[in-house]
């Protein structure tokens, strides 16, 4: 699933099928709204059978240095689903913090209640114990938001 907001109708355009597109209409409050639009879409009873997800995994658009085998790492690092439901993990990159996050069905609630503008996830993880997955060997969260950034990030 990909959620959308500013150029919805382009942005749409680009995303393979068999994606899920959950619009936000209320992008312009900043991720937290985007985050919470995910976790709502996934959390509809009318939409998914509320057994069959475990976990979110959230990723944001402008981290051209993570792959999928840092998704594969962190998702493995959840462990079975009964695990998984109340599992908090992020990657790190050299010891510090990144993306992408995995949050557990159980904490889905409070992510919800906290996120705002653009603090998505920040102060719910702050405020608990997450497991940092070191992924820096398999990637860079290097954030890029302007193309004169890709050098930065390795691809420029």
């Amino acid at each position: 699933m990909v959620v959308i907001g500013a150029s919805a109708r382009e942005v749409a355009a680009l995303i393979p099928p068999g994606i899920r597109v959950v619009t936000n209409q209320e992008y312009e409050q900043g991720m937290g709204s985007s985050l919470r639009a995910g976790l709502d879409a996934l959390s509809g009873a009318d939409r998914l059978d509320e057994e069959s997800v475990d976990a979110a995994l959230v990723m944001l658009v402008d981290l051209p240095g993570v792959g999928p085998d840092v998704i594969a790492r962190i998702i493995a690092g959840a462990g079975p689903p009964d695990v998984a439901r109340s599992a908090l993990l992020r990657a790190g990159y050299a010891g510090a913090p990144g993306h992408p996050v995995l949050l557990g069905r159980a904490h889905w609630g409070g992510v919800r209640a906290q996120a705002a503008g653009d603090r998505g996830a920040r102060d719910y993880l702050s405020s608990r114990p997450v497991d940092q997955v070191e992924c820096g060997d398999i990637g860079s969260g290097i954030d890029v938001d302007r193309p004169d950034q890709l050098g930065r990030a390795g691809l420029g």
